[in-house]
């Protein structure tokens, strides 16, 4: 694999979470030396935060590998539309069908625990009447969220999510992109966030290659970081 055709890895964090939440998959990549960027996710809403992934991927030289985590997973179902994506990698994360929404996904499948543990707020929108934003109540985080995960991180952790807008819920999803790109998922087979039957179901109708990760929370990738990364780097070996 020559540096003009190594992929460059784009690693997009879902709801509840910042780009931090890849600190130990970056590690593990840097190790192997793979070129890995982790850009903030403005989780505004599907449309605009896959434009802006795109926008990201589009601006790198060379093929691209779109790792998205839970709602992530849904934005490089969309922005991996963008030419130079060469590979998707879901992990924990919703796979989309085009026209669906999470919603409707989720909806096909029992609530995980996260649904009864969601707290709303509001944010300014310019010209319009204040939008509603969904953070995990901080006393369920631990559990819903990231039960493998050692208490004095979670901790850490409930405090710093970043909210999503309660909107992306219920917007489709305009292109499937594992319709035309090879895909990887990881499913984390103890998440309380998103039922793993959603993430069997969807990555089996993705036709994506399928490591399940046998004990693992939602926060998989702090927990068990060298997994992930492992996959991820099935993914860059293929593209390359």
């Amino acid at each position: 694999m020559t540096e003009r055709t190594a992929p460059t890895v784009v690693l997009v964090h879902g709801a509840f979470a910042d780009a931090a939440s890849w600190s130990g998959v970056i590690r593990e990549l840097q190790r192997e030396g793979v070129s890995v960027v982790a850009p903030p996710n403005p989780l505004r809403g599907l449309a605009s935060d896959a434009a802006y992934v795109s926008s990201v991927a589009a601006q790198i030289d060379g093929p691209v590998i779109l790792v998205g985590h839970s709602y992530g997973g849904a934005i490089i179902t969309v922005a991996g539309a963008t030419e130079n994506v060469a590979g998707l990698v879901f992990v924990a994360a919703y796979v989309l069908e085009e026209g669906e929404s999470l919603g409707e996904l989720q909806g096909r499948f029992p609530a995980p625990p996260l649904a009864d543990n969601l707290r709303p707020a509001t944010y300014p929108v310019d010209g319009a009447e204040p939008a509603v934003e969904l953070t995990i109540a901080t006393e369920a985080f631990p559990s819903v969220f990231a039960a493998d995960v050692p208490e004095e991180v979670t901790k850490v952790l409930a405090v710093a999510q970043r909210p999503l807008a309660a909107a992306a819920f219920d917007e489709p999803a305009r292109v499937a992109s594992w319709k035309t790109k090879p895909s990887w998922a990881v499913v984390a087979d103890a998440d309380h966030a998103i039922n793993p039957e959603v993430q069997r179901f969807a990555a089996k109708r993705a036709g994506a290659s399928v490591v399940e990760v046998e004990g693992a929370s939602h926060a998989v990738a702090v927990s068990q970081p060298k997994a992930v990364a492992d996959v991820i780097l099935q993914a860059v070996r293929a593209a390359g």
